[in-house]
């Protein structure tokens, strides 16, 4: 599988809000850094996994809709929009943020990252 195809299947699956799927792509020493409308957030491994089980708790559905997403040595930029479904309202599809990212990987796995998001 290419590194193009690694990064797509892993905003397909359910990971991004469960955290035992998350596990599986992420490199041990994993680093975020997310531009939010919050600033600057740091994730690591252990602060990633925490944030898809927070958002589990929340939504019961995510979907990414990919826009753009190129490859080029061991980096991926995808650009994305994320949908959920709350637990109060799961038929209504409620757009989260737009996100731009770009992941390096390493050992197969997602290793390094840079985000920015914004909210629609």
């Amino acid at each position: 599988m290419s590194i193009k195809e690694f990064v797509q299947k892993f905003y397909k699956s359910d990971a991004l809000i469960d955290s035992e799927i998350m596990k599986a792509y992420l490199h041990p020493e994993v680093i975020l850094e997310w531009n939010s409308t919050k600033g600057l957030i740091m994730l690591d491994n252990d602060s990633m996994l925490a944030m898809a089980n927070e958002l589990s708790r929340a939504y019961v559905r995510s979907k990414v809709r990919i826009s753009h997403i190129i490859a080029e040595d061991d980096l991926v930029s995808i650009r994305y929009s994320h949908y959920v479904k709350t637990i109060e309202n799961p038929r209504e599809e409620m757009l989260l943020a737009h996100f731009s990212t770009i992941w390096q990987i390493k050992d197969d796995k997602l290793y390094r990252g840079y985000q920015m998001s914004q909210f629609s």
